[in-house]
């Protein structure tokens, strides 16, 4: 939360916020002598919608820490104030895609294997799919039977086949034919 969301809560300004955040932040800092076998880094938008780094233990997905910034420099000086005992009992680090983040790991986690997270792989599959079939799509003139069937149902594309329909026919004027999801999807791939 923001410091002014939490000042306008209890009718106090942000300064007193701060002032009070300040005086019991020691409590939160941990020794440098520890940190989780299993990882994971993200960021995300907080305050003034700039992105902050998170770090989470992999395993219960509790916070370890969250910096205001997810600059390199920044998070390399971070993770290098922990032992190498520390940073060495790190087994996984699971994350995006970015780049920079497997820079930081391998300089900072001597044994650390980089796991990139089931969501971002998806996400990675599911844009090169949709370049390719754009691509394709776009060497056929528009209105042909081809350019419709890469065109309008590109939805179908991204199902289970299991979960297309196989028996059932429906009529579609882009097509001005009845085929079923399977069909479409099959001729669409040819």
């Amino acid at each position: 939360r923001s410091m002014t969301s939490i000042a306008r809560e209890h009718n106090t300004s942000v300064n007193t916020v701060q002032r009070i955040l300040a005086s019991c932040s020691h409590r939160f800092i941990d020794g440098y002598d520890y940190l989780p076998e299993h990882l994971a880094f993200d960021e995300f938008k907080g305050v003034d919608r700039k992105l902050h780094f998170i770090c989470l233990n992999g395993e219960t997905h509790e916070v370890v820490q969250i910096l205001r910034n997810r600059f390199k420099k920044n998070l390399l000086k971070y993770f290098g104030k922990f032992t190498l005992k520390a940073r060495a009992n790190v087994k996984t680090v699971t994350m995006d895609l970015n780049f920079y983040y497997q820079d930081i790991i391998r300089a900072c986690f001597p044994n650390a294997q980089i796991i990139i997270d089931r969501f971002h792989m998806v996400q990675m599959l599911t844009r090169s799919l949709n370049s390719l079939r754009v691509a394709v799509m776009k060497k056929f003139k528009k209105g042909t039977r081809e350019y419709s069937l890469l065109k309008s149902p590109w939805k179908l594309y991204l199902k289970k086949f299991d979960d297309l329909e196989k028996i059932h026919p429906r009529y579609n004027w882009h097509y001005k034919d009845s085929l079923t999801q399977e069909q479409i999807v099959m001729e669409g791939i040819e």
